[in-house]
């Protein structure tokens, strides 16, 4: 009796929202599975593209998994573990975005059945762990190596990974034009990491087969001063002078006085200044420099100078694209004009400034340090090129990494469906329940061949059934066999050179069953409110503690 009298412990704060067991764990399981249906359509190069429209009335066009889950406002706490894994997919590889969403979704998917069946989440999630490890064990097994080949055969095979990339962009109709563009660009900054030595620059008009690659620099002409048109726009061989100062008169920053006696005086102080901008520019020129670049302003004055002079200036130059230039050009950028030695200066075979579409581009090419290069974009609409730069970012990533872990397997879901095989096998031989497990794991992994042929139209279910009987072949002759998605049918992955970096897969499996993992060990959600008087204290302070003292303080007395 005495038990049931006693007082109910409040450990949270009223109106604090708490919600564990079978269900939350359901109901995490399906807004994960939500998520992954937004972007399955996307998969392939028979995908669908989402168009986004924000707050702010930007409108995004995109196949990118990353980019539309970035922009999905997602706000289910389980859910944003997918957005997280497509983020991290993106960075570490650059593409195989959708299927690292799909795959969390599809192990979430069919682990369902076993939660409500009464498993315990952490057998599913020891079982998964393991079907993970066998699975990349599989992948690294079955991966062909690039590695010892000629620079002419590498660059044919890098090209082939690109293209499989770009198939499934908005740019896949001109995906060998981009392919071969990409490979040149990556083997132009060599081992660097920085990926921003390969510059992509966008230029609305024209067509898609106008975007060319620049083995060097270019960025749009700068805004310029009057006498600009009279400097020469062409140079053979020119030393580059880079800096990172004004090359203007200037208002003193400070508020200076200057007092003067004898009003004579004042002439010579505004010829003080002008000396110093003039001793500033004669520097410049003696240092025997035909291009000067700046990413401070270059004003009117300095601009006629160096028009007089026949150098080429350009100021308020980005310092993305100043930097790219010293790393091309081998140049240091100067904070001063003094001392300028020529091993600080840089060069080019040729500097000049071209017309493209209704731009002008100020291009350096043939850069003895040549660990840069640049893409300029041409398309008709906005939307347009910036979903083809974010494509070829993608290839662009993919090619770095196949160049740095030369091997690749077979695309079109032929893996898939080769681990899928090998993990069926592989639970035959255990006993337990686990064996349930892993064939659930074997079965989720079939989603990607399946959305495939979804997504072009095509019989997935008799797409499949072919696949498993090629696939189940003793000889293993079989394995690179995946969805052929010019005819419906299936078709030698390897031979129709659709290939994929071992790394991307490994990834992806890795990342998706970490998620699934994560979400499948939450069995309880905590929402706290956000309380009023938290938001009254808040306030409170916001208005700088005025009215603290309550009126007590005894007031002074006039005099």
């Amino acid at each position: 009796m005495t038990a049931m009298l006693q007082p109910q412990i409040i450990l949270l704060r009223e109106g604090t929202d708490t919600s564990q067991g079978k269900p939350q764990l359901l109901s995490n399981i399906s807004a994960c599975v939500a998520v992954a249906d937004v972007v399955r359509t996307t998969l392939g190069p028979r995908g669908m593209d989402k168009l986004i429209h924000d707050d702010k009335g930007n409108t995004t066009i995109s196949n990118d998994g990353a980019t539309i889950m970035k922009l999905l406002d997602i706000v289910h706490p389980a859910a944003k573990i997918l957005v997280d894994i497509a983020k991290s997919q993106d960075s570490e590889v650059g593409d195989g975005t959708t299927t690292v969403v799909l795959l969390a979704g599809e192990f979430l998917k069919e682990a369902r059945p076993f939660i409500e069946d009464g498993v315990h989440p952490q057998n599913l999630m020891r079982s998964y762990r393991t079907a993970s490890y066998l699975a990349i064990q599989k992948i690294k097994e079955l991966a062909v190596s690039i590695e010892g080949k000629s620079l002419e055969e590498k660059k044919s095979l890098l090209a082939k990974c690109a293209a499989t990339t770009l198939s499934s962009k908005l740019i896949g109709g001109e995906k060998e034009f981009f392919a071969t563009m990409v490979v040149d660009a990556v083997i132009a900054i060599g081992n660097d990491d920085r990926l921003n030595m390969i510059g992509m620059k966008k230029v609305p008009g024209g067509t898609m087969r106008d975007s060319f690659l620049v083995d060097g620099v270019a960025f749009k002409k700068t805004f310029s001063y009057a006498g600009f048109e009279q400097q020469p726009k062409k140079f053979v061989n020119p030393k580059i002078l880079l800096l990172n100062i004004e090359l203007e008169l200037k208002s003193e920053k400070e508020n200076a006085e200057i007092r003067l006696s004898d009003p004579l005086q004042y002439q010579s102080i505004v010829d003080a200044e002008w000396n110093i901008i003039y001793d500033k520019l004669d520097k410049c020129v003696k240092s025997g420099a035909k291009v000067v670049l700046s990413r401070l302003a270059i004003g009117d004055l300095a601009t006629q100078y160096f028009a007089d002079r026949d150098i080429f200036c350009a100021g308020r130059v980005t310092e993305e694209d100043l930097q790219r230039v010293a790393a091309a050009a081998g140049g240091t950028v100067q904070t001063t004009v003094n001392n300028i030695i020529d091993e600080v200066l840089g060069t080019c075979e040729l500097f000049e400034e071209r017309q493209v579409g209704n731009e002008r581009f100020n291009i350096f090419s043939g850069c003895p340090s040549g660990r840069t290069a640049t893409i300029v974009l041409r398309g008709g609409a906005d939307q347009f090129i910036e979903e083809a730069e974010r494509s070829l970012h993608d290839a662009i990533m993919i090619v770095r990494r196949a160049m740095k872990n030369s091997t690749v397997v077979a695309g079109g879901g032929a893996i898939d469906m080769e681990i899928s095989r090998y993990l069926r096998q592989h639970a035959r031989t255990i006993a337990g329940k686990s064996q349930l497990f892993i064939n659930s794991y074997a079965k989720a992994l079939e989603v990607i061949p399946r959305q495939l042929c979804d997504n072009a139209g095509f019989d997935a279910t008799d797409v499949l059934n072919k696949l498993r009987q090629k696939h189940a072949l003793p000889s293993g002759e079989g394995a690179p066999y995946g969805v052929d998605i010019n005819t419906g049918g299936i078709a030698d992955s390897f031979a129709n050179f659709v290939w994929e970096p071992a790394v991307v897969k490994i990834n992806a499996i890795n990342a998706a069953t970490e998620a699934a993992c994560l979400v499948l060990s939450v069995d309880e959600t905590v929402k706290n409110p956000k309380s009023e008087s938290a938001q009254g204290e808040a306030a409170a302070s916001a208005m700088g503690g005025r009215g603290r003292g309550g009126g007590r303080g005894r007031g002074m007395r006039r005099r």
